[in-house]
């Protein structure tokens, strides 16, 4: 199973399309995980003719994203429980606000976004995932989605370009 993950599109505000590396990875995948900030509607839509989408409401989406779409969510594939949230809010950093999402749920992974920083790490026993953002690489040197694989066993890897 392929799964691709992307968080903080930002679109059309950042571009005016997906990156062709992104649209490729999204044809032949299995699923698709999107961490918020689509910022659109239209940018959703998008992602939904590619296959199925799971998603969760970022912090500059629209108001109609907003009513439509969860603030953090649970899904389970293969085996593998996959939390995912955004990660805005005050205080403390993505990261903490990510795992404090779900310091009640018993998750293999947690899927995030907003800093818009790759991020792959465990803590607490927890893999916290960040994919960075395809469309809006702030000062980073390169965009970033990532990839999980779930076979026998799984695996996770951010796809980099400039």
């Amino acid at each position: 199973m392929k799964i691709v993950i992307v968080s903080d599109t930002h679109l059309p505000r950042k571009g005016r399309e997906l990156p062709d590396s992104l649209q490729k990875d999204l044809m032949d995948s299995d699923l698709i995980i999107h961490g918020g900030d689509f910022q659109t509607l239209d940018v959703y839509e998008e992602f939904k003719k590619y296959g199925e989408l799971i998603a969760v409401i970022g912090n500059v989406d629209s108001v109609e994203l907003q009513s439509m779409l969860p603030k953090r969510r649970i899904i389970e594939k293969k085996g593998l429980k996959i939390g995912i949230v955004h990660g805005d809010g005050n205080g403390k950093t993505t990261e903490k606000r990510a795992l404090e999402a779900f310091e009640d749920e018993d998750v293999d992974v947690i899927i995030f976004g907003h800093s818009h920083i790759p991020f792959s790490r465990f803590m607490k026993g927890t893999l916290l995932f960040n994919p960075g953002s395809p469309t809006d690489k702030r000062r980073l040197p390169y965009y970033s989605y990532g990839i999980l694989t779930i076979e026998k066993t799984w695996k996770i890897e951010h796809i980099f370009y400039q």
